[in-house]
């Protein structure tokens, strides 16, 4: 069976039927479920709330997941009728980037293209580029996943090149002391 309808143009009971019997359904999509409980304009805050709050009863982990495919849905949703200071804004995006990189370490998953995070996404409407699929650490990946526990390549690439370069100057190190001793 098929739902037939878009997701922001349901009610409240029809949102529960829907997750109820989610299972019937062949296009039944979590996520733009979730997107559209910000979408609805049919519902008030108190309803959107509701849905969510019983959604999440439902697909409590696919919702947990959402942090990391899409954390701007998941960030909606979760400050939904809450008034947010910059502060408890900043503290929200810390929180759900550290539970990002508990998520991935807890999959063992080792690449970051994710939802958002594998398209480009510069901001503007015009680029040729935008929603396009780009690779992992690429020109291209505007707005990668970082953490602070990641490694910097740079610097070790840096190390490297300082030890490789101490290395071959050794015999010329050594001379340069055995000279100023016989000196």
């Amino acid at each position: 069976m098929k739902i037939g309808k878009q997701f922001n143009t349901l009610n409240t009971s029809e949102y529960i039927h829907y997750i109820d019997n989610y299972k019937k359904y062949t296009d039944f999509n979590t996520l733009g479920l979730y997107r559209s409980i910000c979408e609805n304009d049919k519902l008030n805050l108190a309803d959107k709330i509701q849905i969510r709050d019983y959604a999440n009863k439902v697909f409590e982990k696919t919702f947990n997941f959402y942090q990391l495919k899409d954390p701007l849905t998941y960030f909606n949703l979760i400050s939904l009728g809450e008034e947010m200071t910059v502060a408890d804004e900043s503290k929200v995006w810390d929180d759900i980037k550290k539970n990002q990189e508990k998520i991935l370490t807890d999959k063992k998953i080792k690449h970051r293209n994710f939802g958002d995070y594998s398209k480009h996404n510069c901001g503007y409407d015009d680029c040729r580029y935008k929603g396009l699929m780009i690779r992992q650490g690429s020109a291209l990946a505007e707005g990668s996943m970082h953490f602070n526990s990641d490694k910097d390549s740079f610097g070790a690439t840096n190390k490297s090149k300082r030890v490789k370069k101490q290395r071959k100057n050794i015999s010329k190190i050594i001379n340069d002391e055995l000279d100023d001793l016989i000196l």
